[in-house]
């Protein structure tokens, strides 16, 4: 299978400080193949809508699509909506702040690319790319839902949670998802681990965690949704 296009989802709440940054630097990175960037502005209040039409306005040679929520939906939601309007054979999440550098593309797409992998998740405990030091409690509970997620999938993550997930789009297609907010990751995790034959492979990748001062939204309430997904997708609500 030839890889021509990498389809990058990017959802966007109340990001009017870093989305333009964010952007920049998507469009400025060189992977290989080409770039299909889909932004979905999910009901902002802020000027976030504003400023991802002037940076397409000031950028028109970038493949920027973008879309807007009537309704403050979630994440999950915003990937549903990015995930239909995709072309690329490749398809990655990126969220719409800085603690994820798209430079980092290229790592993540090598097995893909090199015909090992059907899927590749970005992982933060593994490598010695740079770290933010941050919230132990975020880190226990990260490595909790991780260790729960693999006991049901059989599977042998390190980080379940991360945000750098990227998948052949065949393999993407198989699933559907239901989430809205941020159950999106054990959901997913769970239905893709149930793919016949799929490869999952891991990739160290650095982590430029940010703290709610400067905007973080992921709070204990969704660690516990987080749980209550493992389970459900694991168990109960299995397609």
């Amino acid at each position: 299978m030839s890889f021509n296009t990498l389809s990058i989802l990017i959802p966007c709440y109340n990001e009017e400080k870093m989305i333009a940054t964010i952007l920049q630097k998507v469009v400025n990175t060189d992977c290989g193949i080409e770039k299909e960037i889909i932004v979905v502005n999910d009901n902002s209040t802020d000027n976030s809508k504003v400023a991802i039409e002037q940076f397409i306005q000031s950028n028109p040679k970038a493949r920027i699509k973008l879309f807007h929520h009537e309704k403050n939906s979630g994440k999950g939601a915003c990937i549903r909506t990015a995930i239909k309007n995709a072309n690329g054979e490749i398809v990655i999440i990126q969220d719409a702040d800085l603690e994820y550098d798209p430079k980092e593309y290229v790592r993540l797409l090598k097995p893909i690319i090199d015909g090992f992998a059907d899927v590749v998740y970005g992982t933060r405990f593994k490598g010695g790319e740079a770290h933010r030091v941050l919230f132990f409690l975020h880190t226990v509970g990260n490595k909790f839902l991780t260790f729960l997620s693999n006991i049901f999938t059989g599977l042998n993550l390190s980080d379940m949670e991360t945000g750098y997930k990227m998948f052949k789009r065949d393999i993407l297609e198989q699933v559907r998802l239901k989430e809205n907010r941020f159950g999106l990751e054990p959901e997913i995790t769970a239905k893709i681990s149930r793919i016949k034959n799929v490869r999952i492979y891991e990739v160290g990748i650095s982590y430029y965690g940010r703290t709610y001062q400067d905007g973080k939204k992921i709070g204990w309430k969704d660690g516990f949704k987080a749980i209550y997904c493992i389970f459900k997708y694991n168990i109960f609500s299995r397609k």
